[in-house]
Formats: structure tokens, C-alpha cells, sequence
């Protein structure tokens, strides 16, 4: 059973492990780079600030009372630098304990002297307190600290996103890189299975050593299969051939040797049975690669019963949405429609009426169309159901009763793959094998 969690290719996971890996990159970078720029930053800003303390002491020492009330003013004024009396009962806000904020602190007192006062708020006015002593008299020196406060630099973010950028357009070249070496084999690998060598053909002149000898070797095995694929097909050819001919004269001389019509009828079958076996080796063997078209669905389903409504022991009823198209092969699909139905008549025969009770249904669903086939048989066991498909596997019960190479739905499996479609086989509620083709719905304009 199919798991539904959602799986990343693997150039998504690719890339999503090299993004991850350079944005952290980046971002320890960037805490670096901050982590180196805190420090000098608030030390430069401590070494201002004690700048102009120094000169404010030294205006203040050198001045007269009348001449200090003027130089006050102007620097409240012009500089936004308060100078007051320092009181025994002021309050006191500490400045917070973060790192910028010790740095400067640990500069002024290394500047000013061990002693110097630092807040953030005296007497509930904020701002930048500087608490500094002239003689035996004690001043507070008050300015706004943004104006001391450098911007960040931003030019090293600019580099840094610029940087994260490239790098993630680097990642995604790298995993491109990586997937397509992979992708170009899994294709090749899918085009292999459905029969089609010429199309698988990978390239040998990468510059990889490993992707070429990975290459070369899956290029030379191609040609080892396509050798023995000619070779099986002109093998099954010549057998069939060398077969069909004592066939014919067993046929011819059992009309005119054998007086007994009865015995006359059952070599017949029996030889028409030893010559449907061979046909069906035959379908089973044949190349896989086939070119794919729109079809009429309907038409090609019609065409496969011409042949089938006369047989007295099948009743055929037949649900189609009108105008379904899809990309087939008319020859092909029409094989698997026959056979499934032969299927129907040689298994799902009801033991009450002696008939084969056949529903072929056919609908769009999205993308693709649903093909069903159903007989109303005995069914197959469930833990068969996945055999059916597997050449020469005959179940058990009633559905083997009959005579089979256990070819038929292998054919069907076979054909279907090729036409890149799906085939599931299933219990009908009701009773009955049902057989569920999906195929593309082909856009015809």
C-alpha cells in the first residue's frame, strides 16, 4: 500500500540542506559581526561622553559665577547639555546592565575616575546623567544619549543579504547540479521498463567520472537488452511459424481422415486451443515500446465487441460518457479490452444462469479515465488478487476451472504499463472480479 506522506524530491532536499546550512552560516556571521562591533562602539561613545565632561569641568573651573550662569545657558541651548547641582537626596535610576551599556560605563569610570556616577534617570527626568565633582562641589551633567549613539553600520547587512542571496542561488545550482545526472537515470530507468531502449540513451561525455562510468555502463546494458529482445522476438517468431504449420496439416488430415464428426470436433478444439496458446506467448512476448495517440474510447471499445456480442454464453452492457478521448494505442487498448472480457467469460460465469454477466463502465475522473470491467463470477480470494497479474499464475476455485495459459491479464498488465496507465484488480461489492484500467485523458483541440 502506497504511503500518502508527502516526499520531497531530491532536489528539494538537496537544496533545503545546502539553504539551511548557509543561512546558518550567515546568521553566525552576522551575530559575530555584531559582537565585534558592540564593544567599540560603546567605548567610543564613552570616550565622547567623557570628552565633553572633562570640557564642561574645565569651562565651569575657569569661569565666575555671573559668567558660569551664561555659559550654562548657552550649552542647554546650543549643545542640549544640562549642568546641575549634584544633591545628597536625589533618586537615582541606574542604567541598565546590558553589554553596550557596561562597555561605556566601564570607559567613563576609566576616564572620569572610579568614583563616577552613571544613570538613567535622576529624579525621574530620563536622559544620559553624568555625575562629576569640581573641587568640593558636585554637578550632574545631563544630554540625550542618542546623540552620542552611531547608527549601525548597514553596509555589512547589505553585504550580508547580498551574500545569502548568492549563496542560495549557489545552493539551488548545486542541487540542480546533483539532480539531473540522478533525474536523467530515472528517466532512462522508466523509459527502459516500458520497452522503449532507443529513448534511454544517456549521455557519455559528461565531464563526472563517476556520472559517465554510471552512463556508459547503463548505455551498454540497453544494448545487451535490445540484442536479446530482437532476439526473443525473431526466436517466438520462427516457433510460431514451425508450430502453426503442423498445425494446419493436423487440422486438414483430422477433416479428411477421421469419420466420427465428434471426434472430428474435438481435435479441432483441441488444435484451435494448442493454436491460441501460441498467440498468447506470442502477445505476451511482444516488443514494449509502442506510440501513444489520442483514441475515441467508445469507437475502439465497439470495435472490440463486434466480435464478442454473438457468443450466446456472454451478456455485455456497456456505460460510456460520451466523447472520452484518451492517449492510447487503438490496437493495443483494443487487446485489453478483448481479453478482459474473454477473462470475464472463461471465469466469471454465474453457476444460476449459465452466462457471463459482463459491465464495461468508462468515465472521466480529473485527469485520467476510469475503464472498468466487471464480471459477476465467484471473485478471486484476497490474498491472490496481486497474483493475477503475474505470468502463468492460475488461482484456485472456480475461477481456474476452465482451461487458461494464465497469460491474459499479464497482457493486459503488460499493455497497459506501456500506455502509462494503471490497472488494479479488485472484488466488486456485489460479487465479481473488477478490473479498473486508468489511462490519460488526451486534450484534443
Amino acid at each position: 500500500m502506497a504511503s500518502n506522506n508527502p516526499r520531497l524530491s531530491l532536489f528539494w532536499r538537496t537544496f533545503v540542506l545546502l539553504a539551511l546550512l548557509l543561512l546558518g552560516s550567515v546568521l553566525a556571521w552576522t551575530e559575530t559581526m555584531h559582537e565585534l562591533e558592540a564593544e567599540p562602539r560603546a567605548t567610543q561613545t564613552g570616550r565622547q561622553i567623557a570628552s565633553m565632561v572633562n570640557l564642561s569641568r574645565a569651562a565651569v573651573m575657569h569661569t565666575d559665577s555671573i559668567t558660569q550662569v551664561s555659559l550654562f545657558k548657552t550649552m542647554k541651548d546650543q549643545e542640549h547639555v544640562v549642568i546641575v547641582p549634584r544633591e545628597p537626596n536625589d533618586v537615582i535610576q541606574p542604567l541598565n546592565n546590558d553589554e553596550l551599556n557596561h562597555y561605556m560605563a566601564k570607559e567613563l569610570k576609566n576616564r572620569l575616575g572610579p568614583d563616577t556616577l552613571v544613570a538613567e534617570k535622576v529624579n525621574g527626568v530620563e536622559g544620559l546623567w553624568i555625575g562629576f565633582d569640581i573641587n568640593k562641589d558636585h554637578f550632574w551633567l545631563q544630554t540625550d544619549r542618542s546623540r552620542f549613539d552611531q547608527p549601525e553600520a548597514k553596509t555589512w547587512l547589505v553585504w550580508l543579504s547580498t551574500a545569502a542571496a548568492l549563496s542560495l542561488l549557489g545552493a539551488a545550482w548545486m542541487a540542480r547540479l546533483i539532480n539531473k545526472p540522478l533525474k536523467d537515470l530515472s528517466f532512462a530507468a522508466k523509459r527502459v521498463r516500458e520497452g522503449d531502449f532507443e529513448a534511454s540513451r544517456l549521455d557519455e561525455t559528461v565531464s563526472t567520472n563517476e556520472i559517465r562510468a554510471v552512463n556508459i555502463g547503463f548505455n551498454r546494458m540497453t544494448q545487451k537488452l535490445t540484442r536479446i529482445e530482437e532476439e526473443r522476438a525473431v526466436m517466438l517468431a520462427g516457433i510460431s511459424h514451425d508450430l502453426r504449420t503442423p498445425l494446419a496439416r493436423l487440422r486438414l488430415e483430422a477433416e479428411l481422415s477421421v469419420s466420427d464428426p465428434a471426434a472430428r470436433e474435438h481435435m479441432a478444439n483441441d488444435i484451435a486451443q494448442l493454436d491460441a496458446i501460441i498467440n498468447k506467448f506470442l502477445d505476451y512476448a511482444r516488443p514494449g515500446h509502442i506510440k501513444l495517440s489520442p483514441v475515441a474510447l467508445s469507437q475502439t471499445i465497439e470495435q472490440s465487441l463486434t466480435a464478442l456480442r454473438h457468443r450466446p454464453e456472454l451478456d455485455i452492457k456497456v456505460s460510456l460518457e460520451p466523447n472520452l478521448m484518451v492517449q492510447a494505442d487503438a490496437v493495443e487498448l483494443q487487446r485489453v479490452v478483448t481479453n478482459l472480457i474473454e477473462n470475464a467469460a472463461r471465469y466469471g460465469t454465474s453457476a444460476d444462469s449459465g452466462l457471463a454477466r459482463v459491465e464495461v463502465v468508462a468515465r472521466q475522473m480529473d485527469n485520467t479515465v476510469l475503464l472498468s470491467v466487471r464480471d459477476h463470477g465467484p471473485g478471486v480470494p484476497a490474498d491472490q488478487l496481486k497474483q493475477l497479474t503475474t505470468p502463468f499464475f492460475r488461482g484456485e476455485a472456480a475461477r481456474t476451472a476452465a482451461n487458461g495459459t494464465g497469460l491474459g491479464l499479464a497482457i493486459v498488465q503488460k499493455i497497459v504499463s506501456r500506455m502509462r496507465g494503471t490497472l488494479e484488480l479488485s472484488n466488486a461489492s456485489g460479487g465479481g472480479l473488477c478490473a479498473n484500467i486508468r489511462l490519460q485523458l488526451a486534450q484534443v483541440s
